[in-house]
């Protein structure tokens, strides 16, 4: 397994930033280990496929998820100012408020890619060997 750290800064975008490292590095096979944080806003796809924008300071309790060459998957739980959890499918526009520590592994002699699939109707994934 290879490891990749990271840190993120003031107003970079978290999904912005994994996608610029997964293919920067060549990321085929890779998944979050851990990331602490913050964001100043989020916009996460809910379980009913709504999208929504929440226009606060969140601290990142979670970030789980795959990362290949074809997009990532990414689901985040945060917590607000009184400790109340929100969580969904990680979108674009969740700027970092203070920072976000980041490691990511990569598993070796695997490969991920995406498939769309007729019944879930989005891209799933497809595992295989390198």
């Amino acid at each position: 397994m290879k490891i990749f750290v990271l840190r993120l800064h003031p107003k970079q975008d978290l999904k912005n930033e994994l996608i610029k490292l997964t293919k920067k590095n060549n990321i085929q096979a890779g998944f979050i280990l851990t990331c602490v944080g913050s964001l100043n806003r989020a916009t996460l796809r809910m379980a009913d496929k709504n999208v929504k924008d929440f226009e606060e300071k969140f601290e990142i309790v979670s970030l789980v998820g795959t990362l290949s060459q074809e997009g990532v998957h990414l689901h985040i739980s945060l917590s607000n100012k009184n400790g109340n959890t929100i969580g969904g499918h990680l979108k674009k526009n969740c700027p970092i408020h203070t920072t976000a520590e980041i490691v990511i592994g990569e598993l070796n002699n695997i490969k991920f890619s995406r498939k769309f699939d007729k019944q879930t109707k989005f891209k799933e994934l497809v595992i295989s060997k390198k």
